[in-house]
């Protein structure tokens, strides 16, 4: 088998799959064989779990100096995400003005290209997220504290 067409089977690799712990009723991604908290009771009681692929930002930044690789998406913005059902992950926001994002902001889960390999031409695909709910805020004056100098 082909190294492309390897990662191309993995469920994972194309899909927000986590794990689900019986025992907790907690939510975990990346998938996992066993639930900390729970200990070796976990081992056995963890199922697969396909997350819905919605949440919203806690904390985001925007990367001015991609990774090598990456300069074809810069600027680009990078966001912790909490999803509906807890867990919080790391991602890129697409399809938006970096300068934008900010934490509160409903998002949801899209397919999109990630990167290719060198002059072969082999791409990757995964999972990214667009905001589908932008929170206005005005910032006046009065909102703006007094600093002193």
């Amino acid at each position: 088998m082909s190294v492309p067409r390897f990662w191309r089977e993995l469920d994972t690799r194309y899909n927000l799959i986590g794990s689900y712990c019986k025992i907790t009723k907690t939510y975990h991604y990346p998938r996992r064989s066993f639930n900390p908290e729970a200990g070796r009771e976990s081992i056995g009681s963890m199922e697969d779990y396909q997350f819905k692929g919605s949440g919203e930002i806690v904390s985001s930044t925007v990367v001015h100096q991609a990774q090598t690789g990456y300069e074809m998406f810069g600027p680009y913005c990078m966001a912790i995400i909490e999803l509906d059902e807890g867990p919080r992950i790391t991602t890129q926001i697409v399809d938006c003005d970096p300068e934008i994002v900010k934490p509160g902001m409903k998002v949801k889960s899209v397919f999109r290209k990630l990167g290719e390999d060198s002059e072969s031409g082999i791409l990757h695909y995964g999972t990214k997220f667009i905001v589908i709910e932008y929170n206005e805020v005005e910032e006046s004056e009065e909102n703006i504290p007094d600093i002193e100098v």
